[in-house]
């Protein structure tokens, strides 16, 4: 039986209390992991060097990331311990389905996101950045331009809390370890696979074990950890991000209510970008806040939901391993089961109907055997004050809201991704404006096209470091 230990400073550490993670579709056991209490992440953490990466340039960090890359892709990498079982890129990708129940072509996709990111780590350091020169953080200080800049490390031990829904966000931890901060994480129940494929990976190419911990934790640890770094990263629901909205040293990613506008100068011609709207609406699967779960048009809008309902409802619930697959199974059929409630609730309220429930003359919610799944749904909401006009739920679903152009921004709510569909220079502007918009695509750009050399959500450099004043005497 496959044993996934904690890593305490690089270190494998087997634990007497263990969780089992199951296949999400035959219940059978796969993987035995050991859990680490709040006492023990703690003490580690206070234990940690923050100095270890100091020995290294951001260049050579920056190597080591490319390294990895090709490791993470192609090689045998020990499943936490180094002199214990190893685990292939194959395997990787088949157990990463079983205990989360995404389809493996959702997964293979999500590792070359991963892949992409270590590979191009000098660009995502650029964007960063801004185009800082690197010698300028081993200095601590350096001149730009003839102004002298200095900066320090605040983020001396970063951690992560991790979520089980996509791989993909681990993509925006790893350049922590360029920046030379070691990293602390925290997996998500399903899916310890990928945070400890991307340490041994980082391992593998250089970088020293023990700027690493790995402790699978329960809620009291995954606090304690947060409470214990000086930085860190949290993904979660509204509820779990809620308490650390107003926490500076925590870097949120909740919810993102991402969404596409369609400015009055493009709305008559909404059939054009109708596959970007479906796209956005439904790749990987629906469930990253980089979904779209709101389109915003100031008439069209009924014609529109119907157009995306057509296309969306032709999608099937198939098993994990087909590769036509196009949406996860819930490994707890009753998170399922109490979405799609929550969803037939708002719709007794007036003013709103799903569109893709009529058009496939069957439920959403679809059960076989320990599977279940949420096909995806389209509300109309003629109310744009209605209940389901700004949800975000974890699989495909949107609302369709009609609004005047003049009204968006006092009615959308803030949104991680807008993707504006229009040339209106005013509403551009407006938008651009707006500090409820965290990234803006003016054009046709689909909602889930991210930009590497650029902030996906915050900006990892600025939580990480902290600009100073500083003056040298000139060399003699």
């Amino acid at each position: 039986m496959l044993h996934i230990p904690v890593l305490r400073r690089g270190q494998p550490y087997e634990s007497a209390e263990r969780a089992e993670i199951l296949h999400h579709a035959t219940g059978e056991l796969v993987a035995l992991v050991s859990q680490a209490n709040s006492g023990m992440v703690r003490r580690d953490i206070l234990r940690m060097r923050d100095d270890v990466l100091e020995a290294f340039t951001v260049a050579d960090l920056i190597e080591m990331s490319r390294k990895a890359a090709e490791l993470f892709c192609s090689a045998d990498l020990p499943l936490g311990d180094p002199d214990g079982e190893t685990q292939s890129f194959n395997a990787y990708i088949e157990q990463l389905s079983a205990t989360t129940g995404m389809p493996v072509t959702y997964c293979r996709r999500n590792a070359e996101k991963i892949r992409k990111v270590l590979d191009e780590m000098e660009t995502v350091v650029g964007g960063l950045t801004r185009g800082l020169e690197l010698e300028i953080l081993d200095r601590g200080y350096g001149e730009r331009e003839g102004h002298m800049l200095s900066f320090f490390r605040a983020g001396r031990i970063f951690g992560a809390v991790l979520p089980s829904n996509s791989p993909g966000v681990h993509s925006l931890w790893v350049p922590a370890i360029a920046f030379k901060a070691p990293v602390v994480l925290k997996p998500g129940r399903e899916e310890p696979w990928t945070p400890l494929r991307i340490i041994e990976a980082f391992a593998a190419a250089g970088v020293p074990r023990e700027a690493f911990g790995f402790y699978p934790t329960d809620h009291a640890g995954a606090g304690e950890l947060l409470r214990s770094v000086d930085r860190s990263m949290l993904f979660g629901g509204g509820a779990t991000v809620r308490p650390y909205e107003n926490d500076p040293r925590v870097e949120v990613h909740g919810p993102g209510y991402s969404k596409i506008v369609l400015g009055d100068d493009c709305a008559d011609d909404w059939e054009k970008h109708l596959d970007l709207m479906a796209s956005s609406i439904a790749a990987n699967g629906g469930r990253s806040c980089i979904n779209a779960s709101g389109v915003w048009t100031p008439r069209h809008g009924r014609a529109i939901a119907e157009a995306l309902a057509k296309r969306l409802a032709k999608v099937e619930a198939l098993p994990a391993d087909d590769p036509k697959a196009e949406i996860a199974a819930f490994n707890n059929p009753g998170v399922a089961e109490a979405i799609s409630a929550t969803i037939d609730r708002d719709l007794s309220v007036q003013g709103a109907i799903d569109l893709t429930e009529q058009t496939r003359g069957s439920p959403r919610l679809v059960r076989r055997g320990r599977c279940a799944w949420l096909l995806p749904t389209i509300v109309w909401c003629e109310d744009r004050e209605h209940p389901l006009a700004n949800r975000e739920f974890l699989f495909p679903y949107a609302a369709v809201v009609e609004c005047p152009t003049a009204d968006f921004l006092d009615a959308i709510g803030p949104s991680l991704i807008v993707s504006a569909l229009t040339a209106d220079p005013e509403l551009s502007a407006a938008l651009m404006r707006s500090p409820i918009v965290d990234r803006l695509n003016i054009g046709p750009i689909p909602t889930y096209q991210i930009s590497w050399d650029q902030p996906h959500e915050g900006n990892l450099f600025e939580h990480l470091y902290r600009q100073r004043a500083f003056q040298k005497e000139p060399a003699a």
